[in-house]
């Protein structure tokens, strides 16, 4: 029976502040691969360049890179598991993307809150400003 080691690494940062330093193409497309893995799963550097690769040429040693830069950001949660790490998302795609809009807000002045909320809501579908409408009605109730 092999003995593994499970040690886990979390970088904590302030909520949002890994979008405002923004992540590049790669991250994205990392952090892509392991949303459409779920809430609760993880996999290694290996799982996550086999499935990039499919559409794309990039290193072994890049994916691991960026991994790791992930990690240190506090986007991802790296645990060590035997002579491997292991990833899974820190937050959703849709708890990352609030922090990035309430990031955005925060950096605005009080007077450009609310013409930039109006320009957002403008450009917004049908179905996004229903979903709106729905959560807005929830919290007045």
């Amino acid at each position: 029976m092999r003995k593994t080691d499970r040690t886990t690494r979390t970088t904590r940062t302030a909520p949002g502040s890994a979008g405002k330093a923004g992540l590049g193409e790669l991250e994205r497309a990392v952090m892509d691969v392991l949303w459409d893995l779920g809430p609760d799963a993880d996999a290694t550097v290996r799982e996550v360049h086999g499935r990039l690769s499919e559409g794309r040429d990039v290193a072994y040693t890049t994916v691991m890179t960026v991994m790791d830069r992930l990690a240190r950001k506090g986007v991802v949660v790296q645990q060590k598991e035997g002579r491997a790490y292991r990833y899974r998302a820190q937050a959703t795609r849709a708890e990352m993307t609030a922090d990035l809009m309430r990031d955005t807000l925060a950096d605005l002045g009080s007077s450009e809150r609310a013409p930039a909320l109006v320009a957002f809501v403008e450009d917004a579908s049908a179905e996004d400003l229903a979903a709106l409408r729905k959560a807005l009605a929830a919290l007045e109730s």
